[in-house]
């Protein structure tokens, strides 16, 4: 497939990438500044004979711009967003960034999109414990970031897209172990962390599946 990938230079990003490009995809990896891309992958994963071009092509833009972003979106199989918010301080990034790449995929006529969003925005299927302080941390230290990621989803939710929203909660460092667990339009009991390898492993695996269109999969350990 030909997948496009936003946020490349971050953890999450990095990860889809180098996933993508060892499992035989072509990426298109879009970034705003090409010396912060650091994807580890065996240079034979990089070009392919066959074809005798790149898989791996590195579009530099801004994400924010979508006549800028629309070349790099055409003929995609699937567009991925790994962008999110950093800090807990105001923000609209998450917004912002996937209102510009919607544009731009229209434009394209592009139609299957996976985004990151986060768990924090919903409470369904949650532990008793979380039930209780979810809201609370909705309330204080993460609620721009809250704000944003909801803002974001509706954003996603309005459009006519293929579209599918993944919900994972704190992120972390490491291999993938692919021992996560996932839930469709509902959280996870016990869903406090998940490795950003196996969040893009899950992303991946969701390109193709028909079960993910139009829904929210929520993905923990």
């Amino acid at each position: 497939m030909r997948l496009t990938i936003f946020g490349a230079t971050g953890g999450t990003g990095t990860c889809l990438a180098e996933q993508a490009l060892a499992a035989g995809h072509d990426v298109i990896a879009v970034v705003r500044d090409p010396a912060r891309l650091s994807i580890s992958t065996p240079a034979p994963a990089l070009s392919s004979p066959a074809l005798g071009a790149a898989r791996l092509q590195v579009s530099t833009a801004d994400v924010m711009d979508p006549a800028a972003i629309a070349g790099a979106v055409t003929a995609a199989d699937a567009v991925l967003s790994a962008i999110g918010p950093r800090g807990t301080g105001v923000t609209t990034v998450s917004q912002d960034t996937v209102r510009s790449i919607i544009a731009a995929m229209q434009k394209a006529g592009a139609g299957r999109l996976l985004t990151v969003s986060g768990s924090i925005v919903a409470d369904e299927g949650e532990s008793a414990y979380l039930r209780l302080i979810k809201p609370v941390v909705r309330r204080t230290f993460l609620r721009h970031v809250c704000a944003d990621m909801r803002a974001a989803e509706a954003e996603v939710e309005n459009t006519d897209l293929d579209w599918t929203i993944m919900r994972p909660p704190r992120l972390t460092d490491g291999p993938a172990t692919g021992r996560y667990r996932t839930s469709i339009d509902r959280g996870l009991p016990r869903g406090l962390t998940v490795c950003r390898a196996d969040l893009a492993a899950c992303m991946l695996a969701a390109i193709g599946d028909p079960a993910t269109v139009r829904k929210h999969i929520a993905v923990a350990t």
